[in-house]
């Protein structure tokens, strides 16, 4: 289940993403029209600016804008970001790979499902963008 952040996220790219140009938007904006808290918001933007995936301009005719193209943004990145794991354990994690305690990976039926799950989940989140959910 995505968390709320990461709701957020997809809601305020998709915001960004339907505006005519790449011209900046304030936070205000984006949180009244999305209706996403202020405060979580502006943490939201500032982890996605510092991903290098938005930018901002300060002071008058300022906010955030994208840095890099919405189609261009793969779910996944997104997910990856602000969720982390894509996966549903840690033991069949691409990028945050643990080994579960006390299981022998060569022999857990979990753990291949699992896997199963995890790549037809990558399949659709690195194929569709932010473009997608706009």
């Amino acid at each position: 289940m995505l968390s709320k952040k990461t709701q957020y996220a997809f809601r305020a790219l998709s915001y960004l993403a339907g505006q005519k140009g790449n011209d900046p938007v304030l936070i205000s904006d984006i949180a009244k029209k999305k209706k996403i808290p202020l405060k979580f918001l502006e943490n939201i933007l500032l982890e996605l600016k510092n991903a290098g995936i938005l930018d901002s301009k300060k002071g008058k005719g300022g906010g955030y804008f994208f840095k890099q193209k919405p189609k261009e943004v793969k779910l996944a990145t997104i997910m990856r970001l602000i969720e982390g794991p894509i996966a549903l354990l840690p033991c069949v994690s691409l990028n945050f790979y643990e080994r579960c305690k006390n299981c022998d990976e060569k022999h857990c039926g979990l753990h291949d499902v699992m896997e199963t799950v995890r790549d037809a989940n990558l399949k659709i989140l690195e194929s569709k963008t932010i473009a997608d959910i706009v």
